[in-house]
């Protein structure tokens, strides 16, 4: 089978298929007020389907959890511009700064609204996340390169009721399309922008939630626990310069 089929079929399986299930699992989190959960499981949703679109458009992903970094690779493909609302920036730029923490290693903090900022940055990025740079053979023999009319999809899909734009063949409109999948219910639950309807508001209990690391009130701990677990170079050079 030709290897470029077979390598988007891995980029589209093992990353945006795994992304969305991630995505659902994010808002079962928040929605249960399972904060760190959360804030973990968005990262790992936003950065497999970042690391999706790198693939196939067959740019080397980096070896990292870093969305930033996975951005600043995208951003350095000549082929197309990700178009990313300011808003969506900014939560992605949350997500980054807050998500990569799975002990606790640094405080966290939700403002109310996550939730809604969570469903617009995975929409705005997953437009993204399906082949657009392939060419197709009409039945006269004549070929059309389909970059630019895949990238005017993304384009209009912005001016349209978000819940219209659909990937054939997306884990995430299998489970729209099957009202009895279990996690159909808690994804489409207060979402505005997935779903077989327009929804122009949303109903959500937000909630503000904060708690300070372990280390982060008392620094003075941090050589003792080095002793027994790991911790990422980053947050022992944080601590360091606070105690």
């Amino acid at each position: 089978m030709n290897t470029d089929i077979l390598v988007n079929d891995f980029a589209i399986r093992s990353f945006r298929d795994m992304a969305d299930e991630d995505y659902i699992a994010a808002r079962m989190s928040y929605r249960a007020q399972l904060v760190p959960q959360f804030l973990w499981l968005s990262l790992q949703a936003l950065e497999k389907y970042l690391k999706c679109i790198l693939v196939l458009n067959r740019i080397p992903a980096p070896k990292s959890h870093s969305l930033a970094r996975c951005l600043k690779a995208l951003e350095a493909n000549r082929k197309f511009v990700v178009h990313l609302s300011d808003v969506a920036k900014k939560f992605i730029e949350y997500i980054d700064t807050l998500g990569s923490y799975r002990y606790f290693e640094s405080s966290y903090y939700t403002r109310g609204p996550e939730l809604v900022l969570l469903d617009r940055a995975v929409w705005e990025l997953r437009r993204f996340a399906r082949p657009l740079d392939y060419t197709i053979k009409l039945f006269d023999g004549k070929k059309v390169e389909m970059l630019a009319h895949e990238l005017k999809a993304n384009e209009v899909a912005e001016k349209r009721s978000p819940h219209k734009f659909y990937i054939i063949g997306g884990r995430l409109e299998k489970i729209i399309g099957d009202l009895r999948h279990p996690a159909r219910q808690p994804f489409l639950w207060q979402n505005a922008y997935f779903g077989k309807r327009p929804r122009k508001r949303v109903r959500l209990s937000t909630y503000s939630v904060g708690a300070n690391s372990p280390l982060a009130m008392h620094p003075e701990i941090l050589d003792e626990v080095r002793r027994y677990v790991f911790l990422p170079d980053k947050v022992v050079a944080a601590y360091r310069s606070a105690s």
